[in-house]
């Protein structure tokens, strides 16, 4: 049976990604993959993610947000694994 642990990654997406639905698009996703967490804009024109939930369900996100909506131009995304922690019930967008 495949695991189910439960994981939590910081997502910084870089390129053209404000201005784009990219928030919406990745509440969107996330709320598809059954994850809980966040996504806010930059003021150095990137996006923030922080996202908790299945290994799997992450890992599908993280490839979604190397991409983004069909407007996005996405450079590159910095990726880092953090504790899990179970503080979120949904996934919000942060303004």
């Amino acid at each position: 049976m495949a695991s189910t642990k439960k994981e939590r990654i910081r997502l910084v997406i870089h390129g053209r990604v404000q201005g784009v639905f990219f928030r919406a698009s990745a509440q969107e996703e996330a709320s598809r993959c059954n994850l809980a967490g966040w996504v806010r804009n930059l003021v150095n024109g990137s996006v923030e993610v922080v996202a908790e939930g299945d290994e799997r369900a992450l890992d599908e996100f993280a490839k979604w947000c190397s991409h983004g909506p069909p407007y996005a131009k996405v450079s590159h995304v910095d990726v880092s694994k953090e504790s899990y922690t179970g503080e979120f019930y949904t996934f919000q967008i942060l303004h």
